[in-house]
């Protein structure tokens, strides 16, 4: 088999475990551990397959950005996938979950960019770079998903299924960056009242910013950097939690109103 042919197939494998909610197998026996760029193409065909039955691109997601939720899914390094208009849950309560697989709850900090992140002349992505680009922060609770059967993946698999992405939802009031510092942030994840998980802004690779600017070098490096007008969910600032049916899930972020939702089959 063919490197493409081999992309191929595990596009073809992950899109059917999506439509029909039945977990696959792992697509690292056709793409193996170590191809990130061949894992990034999967991702690729994926996102693609979803933009041609009409959805939009609307931001990034960037994944295992803390020691928490890389020990949970057993990788050592953060990953970026796609977040596309069908994704957006915002408006809705209760949520349906009636596309989702294995999903699993985290509260990060979101950003909205106000300008593009891709300076000219190979010019370095820094914190000030990046920090300058935001327009907003959000609070946001990122409702992640898996394709691949209990979430037995590895660093590749989880690049290939668009970093393990589901729905999500972000509040309604953004905060400039003058009056947050969102590595200070303190958070905690509620499951029908029951704390679930409890983190900080520095958790996330030491600061959302910071996580921001890795995405930002990543997106200039395959050649699709972040636009005006993006939203990006920075990654979790605790572990990630199982929902049921009929729970509600309430995250508080400080500086934040708490962002509440509920979930039905």
């Amino acid at each position: 088999m063919t490197n493409q042919d081999a992309i191929a197939a595990a596009v073809d494998r992950l899109a059917e475990a999506q439509r029909t909610r039945v977990p696959c197998a792992p697509v690292r026996d056709l793409i193996g551990t170590d191809d990130l760029d061949a894992a990034y193409a999967v991702q690729q065909g994926l996102v693609r397959a979803r933009i041609d039955g009409g959805v939009t691109v609307v931001g990034r997601k960037i994944g295992a950005t803390s020691e928490a939720v890389q020990n949970q899914l057993g990788v050592d390094q953060p990953d970026f996938g796609y977040l596309l208009s069908d994704m957006d849950v915002s408006a809705d309560d209760p949520i349906s979950m009636r596309t989702l697989v294995q999903p699993r709850v985290e509260a990060e900090v979101a950003f909205v960019l106000a300008h593009d992140i891709d300076p000219p002349g190979g010019a370095e992505i820094t914190l000030d770079v990046v920090r300058a680009a935001v327009d907003v922060a959000l609070p946001a609770l990122e409702i992640v998903d898996s394709r691949i059967a209990d979430w037995a993946i590895t660093f590749t698999d989880t690049v290939a299924d668009n970093a393990s992405s589901g729905l999500f939802v972000v509040g309604t009031e953004g905060i400039p960056l003058d009056r947050i510092e969102p590595r200070d942030v303190t958070m905690s994840l509620t499951v029908n009242g029951e704390e679930r998980s409890a983190g900080t802004g520095a958790a996330c690779l030491g600061d959302p910013l910071e996580a921001l600017r890795w995405l930002a070098v990543q997106a200039q490096r395959y050649g699709d950097p972040l636009r005006a007008g993006h939203l990006i969910l920075s990654g979790a600032l605790g572990p990630f939690v199982p929902f049921a049916p009929g729970d509600r899930v309430v995250a508080s972020i400080s500086g934040f109103a708490p962002l509440s939702v509920t979930f039905e089959e």
